[in-house]
């Protein structure tokens, strides 16, 4: 496990790779900022945000799809960052966002919503169709997070940070439709909390145990396989990158951490990388109309 990036992140989040760029894309979410890790050089270039953005999907034809604090957005960088509305959320209330969230297999945007307490289940999953258009798809949520899907594209992962649950769906990647709910893991908060993850090429399921210093890898029923320590106390999601899917990428947060904690792990809030011996798979990109 190698810190590859000092970025002292606030809440590193959401890291993403893509393939033709060969660059890791990522989000410190309080700052906010988005941001591209060339790992060739590495180099970090940094945008500054208008508002908080928990998750983002790459889009068809070029820029993001993303959920942020207002709601999910187009959006397009250069040298600025330049934002089109789809689906407004509480704008006026500047407690609530959206957290975690990636498309499926069929190239649809999913992201969850949250209070920032984090105290109440007033927490929903959305669908974003291609044509733009939003469905409410689970409700009852504190904190979604840690949304994957299998590799044969039949089962849909997620959790909820505050319920510690991991939820697993039978889904029907040429619909969208879920069904099914079922509890996957149920989490121990003495060993973290589950946050952001990623599913690789033989079905494992690699979760950020925040709060607990370590991720995990969970076989498709359930077991756990693996587990990787990180010299940081929250690590907060993970994503396969490289040429060819073998390196899985993790960011990590600092806050809420006090000043005497972070004296203790000066990495907090880095970019991680190391090689799991598994490969992972290509991130879909959102298959909404090309503009």
């Amino acid at each position: 496990m190698k810190c590859v990036l000092e970025a002292k992140a606030r809440v590193g989040e959401c890291p993403r790779w893509h393939p033709e760029e060969k660059a890791l894309y990522w989000v410190d979410i309080y700052e906010p900022s988005l941001n591209r890790f060339d790992p060739a050089t590495g180099r970090n270039r940094k945008w500054a945000l208008p508002e908080r953005m928990g998750c983002f999907a790459f889009r068809r034809d070029g820029g993001f799809i993303a959920g942020m604090q207002s709601g999910i957005y187009l959006v397009d960088i250069d040298d600025e960052v330049r934002l089109r509305p789809v689906f407004p959320f509480e704008p006026h209330n500047p407690e609530s966002r959206f957290n975690d969230g990636r498309c499926d297999p069929g190239g649809r945007f999913w992201a969850g919503t949250m209070l920032e307490s984090m105290d109440r289940r007033v927490g929903a999953l959305y669908r974003v169709d291609h044509d733009l258009s939003v469905k409410k798809m689970v409700d009852n949520l504190i904190t979604p997070n840690g949304m994957a899907f299998s590799p044969d594209g039949r089962t849909m992962y997620h959790s909820d940070s505050r319920q510690d649950y991991v939820f697993a769906w039978d889904f029907d990647a040429a619909s969208g439709a879920i069904a099914n709910q079922r509890i996957f893991l149920a989490m121990d908060i003495q060993e973290g909390r589950p946050d952001g993850a990623a599913v690789d090429a033989e079905g494992g399921y690699w979760i950020c145990h925040v709060g607990g210093w370590h991720l995990a890898r969970y076989t498709p029923d359930g077991m756990i396989d693996r587990v990787i320590g990180i010299p940081v106390q929250r690590p907060t999601m993970c994503a396969f990158g490289g040429p060819d899917l073998k390196t899985l990428y993790v960011t990590t947060a600092t806050f809420p951490l006090p000043e005497s904690a972070l004296r203790k792990q000066p990495l907090a809030g880095g970019l991680f990388a190391f090689e799991p011996g598994v490969a992972g798979l290509a991130e879909p990109f959102f298959g909404g109309p090309l503009q």
